[in-house]
Parts: structure tokens; sequence; C-alpha cells
């Protein structure tokens, strides 16, 4: 517009003001040079400027039929027709002297037709338009003349109006004490949220975030908002900085395939944030649509829109943040443990999206559990399995190959589940390694058929734990049987645990009797002087001459002779021992602490039956003197009276611990071996895993160990029983001496009595005179008698101090033992008549 047109205009507005304030009673004739007009036209011109806009849609036809209709429905349907052919006639002028803005003058005059009508209802225009009444006082507010109207300057019935006028001014406020407009700062926020600084909006070491920079003057509550707003790009600069970090250590073993999948993931989240930051920026550069073609508009986005579209990034931005600094010294299973913590959430946004962050950082997981259950494989490069493997010997792979890593257990896997986990892949890997056997790979098969998995990569996932314990549950099922199946008929476990028992533990009878005879002489020598290939032959000639020549021969290569390490004193007895050599996969079972208490057992059984045969040696050498012992007539009555005497001691002695060696035998034999041998066979068929097949001998062999008095608990009890033992051995020694010299006696009296020569051996008492075998024979049976009773008093205590012992074992059996060896409660009553002596 020109300058003559603008004066023009403003000439108009300063006569309609000057007319409108005539028409006030309280003004009828304004001063042009007073301040109330000065002020009244001043805010005319503001509103003249302020260029406000309607609230429907620049549409002329629609607000005229919108006039018609409503004519029609007052009754006033004469009316209706004229103001439709008037605007029929209006809207077809065009040319020179005809109004291009249609729509605002029809829109005009509806605005004061309904001026004009509440008006006439009593309606206070003023209150639209307060600032036009700046010269009425507060009194004359409440009587308004009905008859004064000034319609025209009504802009519209919509109150809402107000609160736009009311905002403009806040807004034009507000650009006064601001030297940067918002339009600025929004795109500032949109750079500061990709982590880059802006022109005002930096990122501060100092507060550790964003804000608007101090020199640039902005209202408080703006600068309150950025700060709010570019939290949101601190947080974005962290997560982005943990995945550079984590991807540039890549392939260390802090970071792992775990922490790759969650630095993927967390790339796939920023990605939607990248797509709605392009979006958000498009939206900064686009202004506000409007309905008016003349009115003005300011850019879309503000910095309150902002924070309503950062509402949900801001959320799922400060859950990655917090992962971050969480998961920062963490890997593998144990960062999936971490993150799933964080999933347990009532907030169904929170829920779905650690969904699916735990779906990609634990794909690597679940492949490890499937690779491992269906496979044997141990897929972990990085350590982030809780599965840990280590190099062992064959022997040790079962139970020392593989373990569990606690720390890297994450939660949502059970402990149980995860012990079977481990047990199904050592069972592939024993079934591959000490088996040879393949056969595992059918059942996995099978396995992963019966629980509507597949056995290729990326069948099973986070959430699927279900799915997983099924899976686990029937490759263990399958597998474990398989392998006790292998264990059970192609390695004959069941069979080489009764060659064991027979052998070692004793319960071939005839074998070992035989060994028995034929060892013993040899046994008696010194152990430097017997060879260990010797025995071995007399092992074989013990095999060949008992019904163990029916066994199977495999078995029985695997029975040889070992001589323990001995010093010079030792003697055959002391040394000598039998080992069965236990194979892979065997020796799983069978490992060497195994077979050393196997060996103490022998040792101990071994005793036992050297104590028995000590006492059948002197049973045999007793029983003919015995029945020759009338022949003596030709003695002296003393002399006979002392044999007989040393005679009886000595049965006497010797049935007291063959009563003791018989009943402690049979509670060994029968309700220690063979007690625990019918519990292990009923738990090896219960048996469903090796586990259970290893607890169930381990069980076997501590029972025998422990009832045996070979614990620890029964060193006192067991030193009492050893001496015992050599007790009965020194008598077993006395009573040949005593027999021998009976037999030289018997030899002796029955030798004419014609005169002999002196010899070498004069010394002897054999070649003197029948006096002086009759003195000999009184001295040696008095020294033999001596000796006897002074066995006899340390057997007696030896005795009495162990079965003193006995009701105090914790094994109940050994309590039964104690009723067998004095049921007649002699030993009892013996021993409270040695207290009260």
């Amino acid at each position: 517009m020109e300058e003559d047109d603008q004066q023009k205009a403003a000439d108009l507005v300063h006569e309609l003001v000057l007319r409108l304030l005539s028409q006030n009673p309280q003004t009828p004739n304004p001063d042009p040079n007073s301040p109330t007009f000065l002020k009244t036209l001043r805010y005319t011109f503001r509103i003249l400027r302020s260029r406000l806009t309607p609230s429907v849609s620049p549409d002329a036809t629609a607000i005229a039929e919108s006039l018609k209709r409503r004519l029609a429905t007052q009754g006033n349907s004469s009316d209706a027709l004229a103001f439709a052919d008037l605007y029929t006639k209006f809207a077809s002028k065009t040319g020179p002297g005809s109004v291009n803005n249609k729509w605002s003058l029809v829109y005009l005059l509806k605005i004061v037709s309904e001026d004009r009508k509440s008006a006439v209802n009593g309606l206070d225009s003023s209150l639209l338009l307060p600032n036009l009444r700046i010269g009425e006082s507060a009194s004359s507010l409440g009587h308004k003349k009905k008859e004064w109207s000034n319609g025209v300057l009504l802009v519209s019935k919509d109150p809402e109006n107000l609160r736009d006028v009311a905002f403009r001014e806040y807004a034009s406020l507000v650009k006064e004490e601001s030297e940067v407009t918002e339009e600025v700062l929004v795109r500032d926020v949109l750079y500061a949220c990709q982590g880059i600084d802006g022109k005002y909006v930096k990122f501060s070491s100092e507060i550790d975030g964003y804000s608007v920079v101090d020199y640039v003057k902005v209202p408080r509550a703006t600068r309150t908002m950025v700060r709010m707003l570019s939290e949101l790009g601190w947080l974005f600069r962290k997560v982005k900085t943990f995945i550079s970090e984590s991807m540039d250590r890549f392939p260390a073993e802090d970071v792992g395939t775990v922490g790759q999948a969650f630095c993927a993931a967390l790339q796939d989240e920023l990605s939607d944030y990248y797509k709605l930051l392009a979006v958000l920026e498009a939206q900064a550069m686009n202004p506000i649509p409007l309905v008016s073609e003349s009115a003005s508009s300011s850019h879309y986005l503000s910095l309150r829109r902002l924070s309503v579209w950062f509402a949900e990034p801001m959320v799922k931005m400060r859950l990655m943040a917090v992962l971050v600094d969480k998961c920062k010294v963490l890997r593998g299973g144990a960062m999936a443990g971490a993150i799933h913590l964080h999933a347990q959430h009532g907030d169904p946004l929170v829920h779905e999206f650690m969904m699916n962050l735990l779906r990609c950082v634990c794909s690597p997981l679940f492949e490890m559990v499937r690779s491992w259950v269906l496979e044997g494989e141990l897929e972990d490069t990085f350590g982030e399995f809780f599965v840990v493997g280590q190099p062992v010997k064959v022997d040790l792979l079962w139970r020392e190959g593989y373990k569990l890593h606690p720390g890297m257990l994450p939660s949502f896997i059970s402990p149980s589940l995860a012990q079977r986990i481990l047990r199904t892949g050592k069972s592939i890997n024993f079934l591959r390694v000490c088996c040879d056997d393949h056969g595992w790979a059918d059942a996995a098969s099978q396995a992963a058929d019966a629980s509507g998995t597949t056995t290729r990569r990326g069948g099973l996932g986070y959430g699927e734990t279900d799915a997983l314990e099924h899976l686990v549950t029937e490759a263990a099922k399958r597998i474990d049987k398989h392998l006790l199946d292998v264990l059970y008929k192609r390695y004959k476990f069941k069979e080489h645990c009764l060659a064991i028992k027979r052998y070692l533990l004793l319960g071939q009878g005839d074998f070992v009797q035989y060994l028995m005879d034929i060892v013993g002489p040899k046994l008696s020598e010194p152990a430097n002087n017997i060879s260990s290939f010797e025995l071995a032959g007399f092992l074989e000639a013990a095999i060949r001459a008992s019904n163990a020549q029916y066994d199977d021969r495999d078995m029985l290569d695997r029975l040889r002779v070992k001589m323990m390490p001995h010093g010079s004193g030792d003697r055959g007895w002391d040394v000598f021992s039998l080992e069965y050599e236990a194979r892979a996969p065997l020796d799983t079972v069978f490992t060497e602490s195994v077979l050393s208490k196997y060996l103490r057992v022998f040792n101990f059984l071994w005793k036992l039956k050297r104590v028995e045969h000590a006492l059948i040696g002197i049973w045999k050498t007793m029983k003919p003197n015995c029945i020759t012992s009338n022949s003596f007539v030709k003695l002296q009555a003393s002399v006979k009276l002392q044999l007989l005497s040393a005679l009886r001691r000595c049965q006497v002695l010797w049935n007291e611990m063959n009563h003791f060696v018989t009943n402690f035998q049979y509670y060994i034999m029968f309700e220690v071996l063979e007690v625990s041998w019918c519990n292990f066979s009923k738990e090896m068929e219960a048996a469903k895993d090796l586990d259970d097949l290893l607890a169930a001998h381990e069980k076997y062999l501590n029972s025998i160990v422990g009832k045996s008095l070979l614990g620890e608990q029964s060193q006192t009890i067991r030193k009492s029983l050893f001496v015992l033992f050599e007790l009965i051995l020194r008598f077993r020694s006395h009573a040949d001496r005593l027999y021998e010299g009976i037999y030289e006696l018997q030899i002796r009296t029955k030798e004419p009595g014609r005169e002999r020569k002196k010899t070498q051996e004069s010394s002897s008492w054999i070649s003197e005179g029948r006096k002086a075998i009759t003195q000999r024979a009184g001295e040696f049976l008095q020294s033999m008698s001596q000796d006897m009773d002074s066995i006899a008093k340390e057997y007696t205590t030896s005795l009495d101090a162990f079965l003193s012992l006995l009701p105090l074992q914790q094994s109940v059996d050994l309590k039964f033992l104690f009723f067998r060896l004095d049921f007649t409660e002699f030993y009892s009553r013996l021993h409270s008549k040695g207290k009260e002596s």
C-alpha cells in the first residue's frame, strides 16, 4: 500500500473511532487530542495490526447457506429468499468495482447481525473488547444503556477469541523479553537431542548436560524447558558413547556376543529415534496450516509441542541409559539377567520395549543353550555361557570337565534347569569322547521333535522359557537313557561291579580260600624276597582251580597283583593286595580315589581272612594232638597235669577268638557287603542318569567303608580291632610252638631207652635222659602256660575295650554286632566284675 493509501486508511480509522466515542453518553463531544481518545485510537490500530482470524473455514458459499437456513428456521421464508437472490447477484458480480474478498464481507455481515441481536438481549459487548471503554468508571459498567450498540467492533461471538488475544499478547511480551526466537531454540534443542551443540544450546561439563548459554537473554521458564528437553540429548549421548566404545573394543572378551547383541538392539532403537528426529526437523521448517490465507503463522514446532513429542522417546532413552550404566561391567548371562530384571514392569510401553530388547540380547545365549543341549558343542568364545569347560583327562571329563558358572546364570533360568542343561551336554560329550558312541544324535533329534522345536539355529528365544524347559527335559531323558544303555550293555557296568565284589571284596569264597592256601607260606617271607611275578602265577592258579575260571575273560584279565610300598622289616602279608584295572569309560566311576577305597577295604578283608585262616590252621594242629594225648602214660603226673592244663587253656582261648572272628566276619560279609550290594543293585536299576549312578555307587562304597570301621570317625575302634587281630596271630605262633614241642615230646617218649652218644645237639632236651626230658617238659609247659595266660589277659582287655566302643558308633548295624558278640551277656558281666574289683 502506498503512503497516500495508508494515510487515507488512518484517517478513516480516526473518524470511525471519533464517531463511536461520540455515541457514548459519557463522552458526547470527545476531544481528538485527549489522552483517552489517543489511547483508544492506539488500541484500535493494535487490533487492526493483530490480524485476528475467525475460527471458521473461509468458505463464502457455506456461510451464505448457513444464514439462509437460519432465516428459514426462524420463519422468515421471504427474507431467506430475498437473501438468496441478493447473494447470487453479489457473488456473480466481477470486474472493476466488485469486492475481492467476498467471504470476509459476508462473515462481517453475519457478525453484525449477531451483535445486534445480542445487544437487544442485553449482552454487553464491552466484555469482549473492554479496552474500548477506557473512559467509563467502574460504577457505570453496571448501568449499561440498551440503546448503545457498538457491534461493528465485535470480532466474534466465540469467547475463545479472548484467549487467542491474550496468548498473542503474551507472545509479544515474550518476544520483547527474549533475544532468541523460539524457532531457533527448537532447532538447537533438536541438535542437542542428536548430541550436537547448537548455536545457543550447548553441552556444559560443569552441569553435565545441555543448556542455553548464559550470555543469551531468555526467560527463566524457557531456559528451564530447554534444559528439560535437552535431557534427551544427554541420555542419547550416554547410550551412543557406550555403543561406540563397546563396538570399538569388540572382539574383546569383556564385550562378547551378548554385549554385541545388546549394542545392536540399542542401535535399532536409536534408528527409530533418528527417524523421529528427522520428522520433527521437517515439521520445524513448516508453518502451522491456517484456515485463512491472509493470516500469518509461526512455525509448527514449539518447545511445548516438543515436550509432547519427546514423552515416549524420553521413557525409552532413560531405560536405555539405565541399562547402559548397569551393563558396563557385565557380560554374557550376567548382562542378560540384569536386563531381565528391568523387564518386570507394569507399564505396557516399558514391558513391550524391554521384551523386544531382550529378544535381541538373549539370542546368542539361547543359541548356546540349543547347541549345548542338542549337539554338545560349547560355542562360547568369550566366556559368556553359564557352562564352563576346561581341558582334563578322559577319566575326569564327567566330574571336572564341565562346571556351572553361577555368575553367568541369568535370572530367568532356574538353577535346577541349569543343572539339567549342564548334565545333558555333558552326557553328549561323554558318549562322544569316552564311549566313542554317536547314537546320541538320534536321541537329540527325537527330543527336538517331541518338544516341537527345531534343531536349526534360532529355534529358541527369550520369552519361551516353557519351550526351553520342555526341550531340555526331553533331551535329558532320551540322552541319559541312551548313556545308561551304553554303559550297561556295551561296557557291562553291572558285571564289572559284580566282579569287583567277588575278587576285591572277597565274595568268591573258593577262589579266596585257595589263594590264601597257596600264597600263605610265601607271604610269611620278607617282602623284599617276594616276586610279584610269582604272586601273579599264584593268582592265575587260584583262578583256574576255582569257579572263577568260568567268568568273563576280559574281567579276569583286569584282576592283578599289586605290591604296595614296603620297608625292610615288612612281610608279604603287609604288602600283598589285588587291584582291578578300570578302563574308559568305566574309569569315570572307578576313579583312582574310588579304587583306593576298594584297596583299603580289600586290605581289611584280607587281614580278616588271614586271622580266620590262622584260627583254622590252629584247629588243624590241635585236633590230632588231642586224640593222641592219652599216649603220655610214661610222663609224671605233674607234667601230665601241666600238659592237659595248657591244652585246655589253648582250646578255651581258641574258642573265644573263633567266636569273635566268626561273628565279626559274618557281620562284614552279610550285614555289610551283601546288604550294601542289594541296595546298590536297586538304586542302579532306578538310576535315570550318570549322576544318579555315580551317587548310588558312592553311597554303596561309603556304606561299606563306614560299616567296616574304616571311616575317619572309627579310628579308635579300628585300632582296637587291629590289636585283637595281632593277638590272634600271636596266639597262632604260640600254639604252633606248643604243639611242635608236644609233637617232639611224643616222639621222644616212644624211643627205646638205649645209650645215646653225644652229638652236636647234646644241649637239646630231646637228647637227654627221661629225667631231663621230664624236667624240660615241665619247664616248657610252664613257660607256654604263662605266655597263654598273658595273651588271654591282653585279649580279654582288648576285647572289652572293643565291645565298649561298639555302642558308641553311629551305625545301627554295629550295635547289632555287639549283641551278636555278647548275646549271653558273658562279657558284660565280666566287665562289671572287673569294675567292682
